[in-house]
Parts: structure tokens; sequence; C-alpha cells
């Protein structure tokens, strides 16, 4: 999953449900009032990430982006936001109190809901692969084929990989996606130069792969800006788990916790010059002297890294590449200056809703 050759194999799967979600952007700007408006954009976009990472560990879709969700993926879909709701409150309360509050059962409830949908479609594919198995026919596929196929992984130990990678692949391309969108519309001159470049590149009523995305250099600027700006997970922490080490002439003795405060670190002036202000091209490698490449990390790095960097990297660049291209986006008038408040990630602080204008001589 963070070989980028490999990445291109999940083309197609996004590439589905990309079109499925600008289907719905369509559907949505014609519903409303003034023919172009999308209310509460974050929630479309956690459906649209939903159902794009589902369709890579399940491989199968489950309906997000239907206008009507099915009982079961909703029930899901509440599970996952009652697990993060009651996650924050039980972060900030001792383990004594869930014998006497009712937090940590609300928050175990959220988890065997997610457990339940998730088990339940392993479960199909194991079946379908053991069928292919004992009539001698391939069982290659992606992810899961993958796990199940050709590891030494226990059915508990996959259950818990695709439920992680699930929970982590929301949220990051969501957020990411959702700020893009908002930093964008408040400069127009930013979101014009993206537009010339995807229209450069994407002729016509073209669907973009991943190898056009490489010929697209500041549409990937634009992303790594929004998440210096707004780091998904504006705060980590490592364990220093073997080894005393000194750094920067301070001695710190193994087992010592470090938090790392990504959000402060990728503000610092000294670092990014006009840390507040959007500026996609500090990333470009044009000549000019670009950041500390360690200055923002909101993947992290190393064997900590996040194991969906690819993928989630490959939805929000196909994805805003797709938005960009066929409409031109604009923050409704009645939303208002938008803050960042940091929940299980970095949310907006207030709903958000885009008009999203068609653009000339362009199909959707």
């Amino acid at each position: 999953m963070l070989h980028p050759k490999d990445t291109v194999k999940y083309d197609n799967v996004v590439n589905e449900v990309v079109t499925d979600f600008v289907k719905r952007i369509s559907h949505l700007r014609k519903m409303s009032s003034t023919g172009d408006l999308v209310p509460n954009m974050s929630n479309e976009l956690y459906r649209f990430s939903l159902e794009g990472i589902s369709s890579i560990l399940f491989e199968t879709r489950i309906g997000c982006l239907e206008n009507e969700i099915p009982a079961e993926t909703q029930k899901f879909i509440n599970s996952i936001a009652q697990m993060l709701t009651y996650n924050t409150v039980l972060n900030l309360l001792p383990k004594w109190t869930r014998n006497y509050l009712p937090f940590w059962r609300l928050y175990m409830s959220g988890w065997d809901g997610i457990f339940g949908f998730a088990c339940k479609l392993i479960d199909r594919k194991m079946e379908d692969i053991q069928m292919r198995l004992d009539a001698g026919q391939d069982v290659s596929g992606q992810y899961l084929s993958y796990l199940l196929s050709n590891t030494n992984m226990s059915k508990k130990d996959v259950y818990g990989s695709i439920a992680e990678l699930l929970l982590a692949g929301v949220d990051t391309t969501s957020l990411t996606m959702m700020w893009a969108l908002y930093l964008l519309s408040q400069d127009p001159k930013a979101q014009d130069t993206l537009y010339q470049e995807v229209n450069c590149i994407i002729k016509g009523d073209k669907i973009p792969t991943a190898e056009d995305i490489n010929s697209m250099p500041y549409l990937k600027a634009v992303i790594k800006e929004t998440l210096r700006m707004y780091p998904v997970v504006p705060m980590n922490v490592r364990l220093l788990s073997e080894n005393d080490v000194i750094i920067g002439e301070h001695f710190f003795p193994k087992k010592t916790t470090f938090t790392l405060h990504h959000y402060a670190i990728s503000h610092d002036e000294t670092i990014f010059p006009e840390p507040r202000v959007f500026k996609p091209e500090r990333w470009l490698r044009d000549g000019r002297e670009r950041p500390s490449p360690f200055g923002s990390i909101p993947f992290g790095f190393g064997v900590r890294g996040c194991v969906g960097k690819r993928i989630a990297e490959l939805e929000m660049h196909l994805g805003l590449a797709r938005i960009i291209k066929l409409f031109e986006v604009k923050l409704d008038p009645n939303v208002g200056v938008v803050k960042a408040l940091s929940r299980s990630g970095l949310v907006a602080d207030r709903t958000v809703n885009f008009h999203f204008l068609e653009r000339k001589n362009v199909a959707t």
C-alpha cells in the first residue's frame, strides 16, 4: 500500500468512487434553491472517503454515495461517529470512571458496530476466496485478498488491520479535502492556477489517472500546503522504547514519551515564512528554496508512518482534480470565517457550505 507503483492498482476503484461523488454533487446542486449550493460539505466528503476506503479494503461498494444509504451502512457510519465522539470524552477521564459513567459502554458499543459490519464483509470475502481456491481459480486481488490469501495473519489480526485502516482512511481524506476547498475558495488566484494546470493535463472529459497526477505539481502542492496549515492529526505521540538518547545536548532515558505538535511546528515562521498564508508554490520544485521536509510530516515518517498515505493521497488528488476541472468553488457567504477545532482530527467549527459553479463547456 505504500509503494507508489502498487498504488496505481487502485486507480480504477478510486475513479469509480470519484465519478459517483461528482454525480452526487451535481444532484445536490440541482436540488438547492440556487441551483449550485452543496450544504454541509464535510458530511458529503465523509461519505466519499468512507466509500473510497471501503471499496479498497472490502473490494465492494457499500452505498455511501447513494441518495438513500443502505440501513446497514448507515448503522456502520453511526457506529464510527459514536466511537469517535466518546473517544474524545474518555481521553479526559480516569479509568475508574468506566464502572460508573456510561461513556465507556457507549464507546465500546460503537466499536462493536464497526467490527460487526467489517467482519461480515471480510467473512464474505473469505468465503469467496475459498470457493475460488477449491475450484483452482486465481485469487489475486487487492488489499483484503492479499491479506487473506498470501499472509499468515490470523482472522483476528485481519479484522484489526482492516478496522484500523478503515478509520484512519476516512478522516485523512475528508478533512483535508474540506480544508483544501475552503482555502481555494478564499484564494481565487490559487484556484485558477490549479484549474489551468488540471485543464491542461485532463483534456475534454478524460478521466485522470495516477500517472496524470505526476504531471500536476501544483495539485500536489495544494494538498501539501493544506496539510501543513490544517494537519488532520494536530498532535502525535511517540515512545522512546529501546535506548537512551541525547538530542541537542539533552539526555532522554528510554521509556520517555514525546508529544509532537504538528500544528505548532508547521506554523513556525522560522520554518515557514508567512505561516498563516496559503502558499502552495512554496512546495514547488522550481528552483526556489523549499521548506525543510520535516517541517510538515502529517503522515508521520519511517516505520511508524501512516500505512494508508498513498491511498489517501490518490483519493485526494483524483477527487480534487475532478472537482476543480468541473466547478469553480465558492464559499457560501452565510458561512463566515471558518476556524479549526481539535477533535479526533482538525475539524471546522461550523457547517461549511459551498457553491459549485459549473465551468463553461465542461460536461459533468
